[in-house]
C-alpha cells in the first residue's frame, strides 16, 4: 500500500451505514450500494479472488499470484479484479509492472453488519425454513 493514506470519513462505524435488516428496512441508496457489492461477490471466481487476497500473507496480493489457481485467462482475472475494485471491495496500487490488491475492511464490515442477526431473532434451524 502507499505510504500516503487518506482517511475515509463516515466509515469508522459500520453500523452507522448499515444496521441489520432485522432491525430496520434498507433505504434506496444503501440498498443500491450494497447490491453492487453482493453482485460482485455472486460470481464464484470473484468470491475466490476476494478470499485469496484476504488470506494472502501480509494482507495483499500481487496480480501475478492470483492467476494460477484459476482455469481462466489473465485478462479475465483482470476483469474480475476490476469488478471487485469498482464495487469497493478491494483496493489496488501499481508497483512497477505489477498491481497489488488488498481487501477493504470497511466494505466487509458493511456487508457483515447488514447480515448480522441479533441473538434470539432467528431460529437456529438448518435450511432456514419457518
Amino acid at each position: 500500500m502507499s505510504n500516503l493514506e487518506l482517511p475515509v470519513l463516515g466509515q469508522d462505524d459500520p453500523a452507522a451505514c448499515c444496521s441489520p435488516m432485522v432491525r430496520e428496512p434498507l433505504g434506496e441508496e444503501a440498498a443500491a450500494a450494497l447490491a453492487k457489492m453482493f453482485k460482485a461477490l455472486s460470481d464464484p471466481v470473484r468470491l475466490r479472488l476476494l478470499s485469496l487476497i484476504a488470506s494472502h500473507e501480509g494482507g495483499e496480493a500481487c496480480v501475478c499470484d492470483l492467476t494460477g489457481p484459476f482455469d481462466v485467462s489473465q485478462p479475465t482475472i483482470s476483469h474480475h479484479l476490476k469488478v471487485l475494485r469498482e464495487a469497493g471491495l478491494v483496493g489496488s496500487e501499481r508497483r512497477g509492472t505489477w498491481v497489488y490488491y488488498w481487501v477493504l475492511p470497511p466494505a466487509l464490515a458493511k456487508l457483515s453488519a447488514l447480515l448480522q442477526a441479533p441473538a434470539g431473532t432467528v431460529p437456529a434451524t438448518v435450511g432456514g425454513g419457518r
